[in-house]
């Protein structure tokens, strides 16, 4: 079992973060000693994880509730196909922007130029709190839920073709 403290610690968040997710009702302490210390066991750190995965997505606070509390492989699937929708329009939304700077600063020759490459996306979702394993996790759900635009994904990091097929590869595994 441990503390709030300890187990803020332990997944190298801030003390204030796991308090936040115990107001949301996303995680709630196993017990309580006599003098208030909330207790966490195996299972709360599990759940921990899970929100922490799914904050990895970018999933909001009110459907990560939804999925864990249901724990329905459909709902989880739902949320996540509309968070994948969410970002594809970001990104359209982003790219739409380019091109009105680029038109404005009348060099079309921008467009061209690759905007992100691989090392750069891995620090990207470094950033975003993803380790390896997270990772590979995001590259297995691209490749089961749309192969052709995973493909096109890593054409566009400026890979070769010999590691496309091997990510490809693993991720379906």
């Amino acid at each position: 079992m441990l503390t709030v403290t300890q187990l803020a610690r332990q997944y190298q968040l801030s003390r204030t973060t796991i308090l936040y997710y115990e107001r949301e009702g996303l995680l709630l302490p196993h017990s309580r000693s006599q003098n208030g210390y909330r207790w966490y066991g195996d299972k709360e750190q599990k759940r921990l994880e899970a929100i922490l995965a799914y904050r990895s997505y970018g999933v909001p606070i009110r459907d990560i509730a939804s999925i864990l509390d249901r724990d329905e492989h459909m709902e989880q699937e739902r949320i996540l196909r509309n968070r994948f929708a969410s970002l594809e329009q970001e990104i359209q939304t982003l790219r739409q922007q380019q091109k009105a700077i680029v038109l404005l600063l009348e060099q079309p020759t921008l467009l061209e130029q690759p905007m992100v490459n691989k090392e750069r996306w891995t620090d990207i979702m470094k950033a975003a709190g993803f380790d390896e394993a997270a990772m590979k996790n995001w590259h297995r759900q691209f490749e089961k839920m749309e192969p052709e635009a995973h493909q096109e994904f890593l054409e566009s990091l400026s890979i070769d073709k010999e590691e496309i097929k091997q990510i490809r590869i693993w991720s379906r595994s």
